[in-house]
């Protein structure tokens, strides 16, 4: 009997369904894509499908985070993250662009704004933009959906002013180590995507602000008369979403040395809510797990990888995403947990 309750909690977690669909897809690589697995050196660099997996997923794991504590405490999503990424991206590279020159016979790349400061001022923007997502929301009692809806519609309008219509290239070279650098033998994006997964996961796990987002979340008037400040909670997931988009804006403008209003970050949002979602975010508001959103950014960027390894064409490539999707939303529903103990408690007896 114990064994059959232990195996209905497992299905019953969703991060744990998630990570099972991971490892049957991992499974199916293993057999049938060619050299999946393979890991090479080159001049100290790691190559091979896996590491390009965390590399290419870097943005995506941010977006779901952000994503993850937005859902988490307004029961609401962020349409605007595509919209921010691509605004990000027009920013800094309009500040940064690059110029030619000559100094002492060498040709040099010098930059129209230190790196440095214009990769605060992008990602200030990018917060500012969250936070203005967050005042609509927490003041204007606009919907979520509604509020990011506005800055997801007016957003790329506001990057091709930015880049006057323009696809923006960059020529200064160090920017290029945010996207396509290498430290420690991986790309320097991994090494990003973790640090803010890091920091969010200790403020959200090891002190009372994890606590306030799902009690905002889960009960909005009740944690108003437990003295927690609704309109301060919901108004730090917005301004942190928009970081984690901003952030995810450099990694893509310095990987593609470019920014191009139209493309940039173009439908990333419903990935990011995907991922949040398989990891067991609750889209009611209140329950959430970060751990569990990386886990469903991997996911969704290893069945990307799968299917462009088999060549599958991109309206095609759609319907195989929302199967697998629906796979994993199957699995974490209570009809499975009971379906699967009910078996495993038949073995049992047998």
């Amino acid at each position: 009997m114990a064994e059959r309750i232990n195996f209905q909690s497992l299905m019953k977690s969703k991060v744990f369904s998630a990570l099972l669909v991971l490892a049957l897809l991992l499974l199916f690589n293993l057999f049938f894509t060619k050299n999946f697995f393979v890991i090479t050196i080159h001049e100290g660099h790691l190559f091979g499908t896996l590491i390009d997996i965390l590399n290419r997923g870097a943005p995506l794991m941010l977006l779901s985070m952000g994503m993850t504590l937005v859902i988490a405490s307004t029961g609401g999503t962020d349409l605007s993250v595509g919209a921010i990424i691509a605004i990000t991206a027009a920013m800094v590279s309009k500040l940064i662009g690059g110029n030619l020159v000559m100094v002492d016979g060498v040709q040099t790349y010098i930059t129209e704004t230190p790196m440095f400061l214009a990769i605060v001022i992008s990602l200030f923007t990018a917060m500012a933009l969250g936070l203005w997502n967050g005042v609509l929301v927490t003041y204007g009692k606009i919907q979520p959906i509604v509020a990011t809806l506005v800055l997801m519609v007016a957003g790329r309008g506001i990057a091709q002013l930015i880049t006057s219509g323009q696809i923006i290239t960059i020529y200064y070279g160090p920017f290029f180590f945010i996207g396509g650098g290498w430290f420690l033998g991986l790309p320097f994006a991994i090494f990003i995507a973790a640090f803010v997964f890091i920091i969010a996961q200790v403020f959200t796990r090891k002190t009372s602000l994890g606590l306030f987002i799902a009690t905002v979340g889960g009960n909005a008037s009740a944690s108003w008369y437990a003295g927690i400040n609704e309109k301060a909670v919901k108004l730090f997931a917005f301004v942190f979403s928009g970081f984690c988009a901003g952030v995810a804006g450099l990694i893509i403008c310095s990987n593609i040395k470019s920014a191009d209003a139209n493309n940039a970050g173009l439908n990333t949002e419903l990935d990011a809510i995907l991922a949040a979602v398989i990891g067991g975010t609750n889209m009611a508001g209140g329950k959430f797990s970060l751990i569990g959103s990386l886990v469903g950014a991997l996911l969704i960027q290893t069945l990307t990888t799968t299917i462009y390894a088999f060549g599958v064409p991109p309206e095609v490539s759609l319907v195989v995403k929302a199967l697998v999707v629906v796979l994993v939303c199957f699995l974490q529903s209570s009809v499975a947990a009971e379906l699967f103990g009910s078996l495993a408690g038949k073995r049992v007896k047998a």
